[in-house]
């Protein structure tokens, strides 16, 4: 009947005020976790969820994605977003590329480091683009003079790195932008060092204003 109030809803109601959530899987428990909580803001609702071994392959990693965070917690269409993060690590190029085909479906966002989420942590000091053996030659970097001379996983470094935010983000543009110049794709074995992580750190700015 025209004119009639619909039936309220409480549910319907509490979800309508609900704030949007950026969930980030993530490989790290220390390294990953330690930083991304920093983004945590009143505007800005960030869930970190660690992932376990078994998962740790990127195509694994996004395809599963949604099934680790809580029952019912993902509303996409309220504005919750997922983002996954990992490193090279063993991946092969086709998982690197079947993981960015499902992601794209999906509609999460990828966060990609290679060899490792330190190389980020590297570009807040310098403009590093020469191949890197692995983690352990991109922490011994890291730890030179100047820089995160007491560097260790389990250490929270944010506001160390905060002041070159900024620079750490063009850095990582400038990387990019040098490897697609030499066609290269970001997600593979051969782009390092390489990382996109700034296009997080960047949404995740936006989204606290």
């Amino acid at each position: 009947m025209a004119g009639m109030r619909k039936e309220y809803n409480p549910n319907r109601a509490a979800r309508r005020k609900r704030r949007p959530v950026i969930y980030i899987i993530c490989e790290g428990k220390e390294t990953e976790t330690k930083y991304f909580r920093h983004f945590r803001t009143r505007n800005c609702l960030v869930d970190i969820v660690p992932i376990s071994s078994k998962h740790k392959a990127a195509e694994h990693l996004v395809r599963h994605a949604k099934d680790m965070l809580k029952p019912a917690a993902y509303y996409p269409k309220d504005g919750d977003r997922i983002w996954c993060v990992f490193d090279c690590d063993d991946n092969t190029d086709e998982a690197l590329k079947n993981a960015a085909v499902f992601a794209e479906q999906a509609g999460y966002g990828i966060t990609f480091s290679n060899p490792c989420f330190e190389y980020w942590y590297l570009l807040h000091f310098v403009q590093y683009n020469a191949h890197l053996k692995g983690a352990d030659e991109a922490i011994r970097l890291l730890k030179e003079k100047g820089r995160l001379e007491n560097y260790e996983k389990s250490l929270d470094v944010f506001f160390d790195l905060l002041p070159h935010q900024q620079e750490a983000i063009k850095r990582a543009e400038k990387r990019s932008e040098q490897l697609r110049r030499d066609g290269t794709e970001i997600l593979t074995r051969a782009s390092n060092p390489a990382t996109t992580v700034h296009k997080l750190v960047t949404y995740l700015i936006g989204q606290s204003r």
